[in-house]
């Protein structure tokens, strides 16, 4: 599963370990990305999207249909 949301966009952000000795080895930091499946209501189906905690706040408090409107209108297929 790719570590992105499809309803906010967040992606891995990169960086450095730095240990005790200041030692620096590169790193990454992964979105809480889960996949869920969500009945869609305008579209008559279930949809599975890959989203973040946020992500899932997001749906929570806008709804679904005009989540997967806004990913629509970008261009993703859902």
């Amino acid at each position: 599963m790719p570590a992105r949301c499809q309803v906010t966009g967040a992606e891995p952000g990169f960086g450095h370990s730095i240990s005790h000795s200041h030692r620096r080895s590169e790193r990454r930091w992964d979105p809480n990305v889960q996949r869920r499946t969500y009945w869609v209501p305008s579209l008559g189906r279930k949809v599975r999207l890959d989203v973040s905690a946020r992500g899932i706040k997001t749906i929570d408090r806008r709804g679904i249909d005009a989540v997967v409107a806004a990913i629509r209108a970008r261009g993703e297929e859902v």
